[in-house]
């Protein structure tokens, strides 16, 4: 076969396409991967697994999933997996680029690259990573930002913050928003009343989704759940839907100081059926981290028609526009103040959500896999 007609190959880091486990990044991958296999059917496209995958995202017939091991639960594995084993695999297969959903390279690897980084929450927030963590990022990623190609990141915020953290050129870094699922839809009153008597008893709720871990803020958030508690909101509780991850001992700490612990509902990772029934019963969303490079759940709550509060940092004012009320991340009291005013003010529900229904429309899964695309695209043409 001769070079014209000779399929191109993109080498994907697919380590996080895990069905059933997917975060943020995880999605990200989900999403854009499906898309642009699809829409591209003359490139080969090769899935690197550090594990066992599920055949769901083997998602068309120009994908060849490779699974090289062992799985990367660790910093020390992290290492040898980028550094060893896909470092050979490039040497050996020789792709056109190799792609990267969540920012890591082989910094050794001759081939072509485009990293996803999220953000770099890290170099501003160390200590809310393990120390071994956040050693591995902060050493490396810097690195991985000037080997990649191009970088692609989900905020414009984002986008500046590397750009200056980094020092890279304002002409490698793209920007591509995450999308939200097309699954989140409203609830009907009857629905919304049937999962409130399934998960708190009937009462209304605020809602948390995402990891449970310090840059999330919980801590704070349950101060300031009991602050409003303390204002006659008897009935209210506050439901919590994510996985415990890491350093929770700070929230757990605060959760046992609260006169009203038994109205805090922990539910653990949920699947996208029941989360939508959990966002779309609520009264609204309760999401105040002290830092995201972007925000897929607030959109979540916005295709559910349910009100946002939220940070005033990071790039939380960018995604949700007016859309939302803002918070201060480090005061109880300011997440309080939102909580009372969703309850009391009266018209602001109805406002946020009409608002919300058209912020979302700014936010679709194929403009991002399009926006991805036109990055990969970029650096096989360079690379010709």
């Amino acid at each position: 076969m001769n070079q014209e007609t000779k399929k191109r190959t993109i080498a994907v880091n697919t380590r996080l396409l895990m069905p059933g486990k997917l975060d943020g990044i995880g999605w990200f991958t989900y999403e854009t991967l499906k898309r642009m296999v699809i829409a591209h059917p003359e490139i080969q496209f090769i899935f690197l697994f550090d594990r066992k995958y599920n055949k769901e995202v083997i998602f068309a017939d120009n994908v060849t999933p490779v699974v090289l091991g062992p799985p990367t639960r660790h910093p020390i594995l992290w290492f040898l997996w980028f550094e060893c084993r896909i470092r050979a695999y490039l040497r050996r297969k020789k792709p056109d680029l190799f792609l990267s959903t969540d920012g890591f390279l082989s910094l050794h690897a001759k081939t072509p690259s485009v990293a996803v980084i999220h953000d770099i929450n890290f170099e501003h927030r160390p200590l809310d990573l393990p120390w071994l963590v956040r050693k591995y990022h902060r050493y490396f990623f810097p690195r991985f930002a000037a080997k990649a190609s191009r970088i692609v990141t989900v905020s414009e915020f984002s986008r500046r913050d590397i750009i200056n953290q980094y020092e890279v050129s304002e002409e490698k870094v793209d920007m591509a928003y995450n999308g939200v699922n097309e699954h989140y839809h409203p609830l009907t009153e009857d629905q919304a009343v049937e999962v409130r008597k399934e998960f708190t008893g009937g009462c209304p709720y605020f809602v948390f989704v995402g990891s449970i871990h310090p840059r999330k803020n919980i801590t704070n958030l349950l101060k300031a759940f009991q602050l409003f508690k303390d204002e006659n909101m008897a009935n209210f509780k506050l439901v919590l839907v994510g996985e415990n991850f890491f350093l929770t001992g700070p929230m757990e700490e605060q959760l046992e100081k609260m006169k009203n612990k038994k109205d805090v509902i922990f539910t653990g990772r949920l699947t996208p059926n029941q989360l939508n029934k959990v966002l779309g019963a609520s009264w609204a969303m309760t999401f105040v981290p002290y830092f995201e490079g972007f925000v897929i759940p607030v959109l979540e709550a916005m295709k559910c028609d349910i009100p946002v509060i939220t940070s005033k940092a990071a790039s939380l004012p960018e995604i949700a526009g007016d859309a939302a009320i803002f918070a201060s991340p480090e005061s109880p009291g300011s997440i309080r103040d939102c909580m009372i005013r969703m309850v009391r003010e009266k018209g602001l529900r109805e406002e946020l959500i009409e608002k919300g229904r058209e912020r979302r429309t700014h936010f679709s899964w194929d403009h991002t896999a399009e926006k991805l695309w036109d990055s990969v695209q970029q650096v096989l043409d360079a690379n010709a």
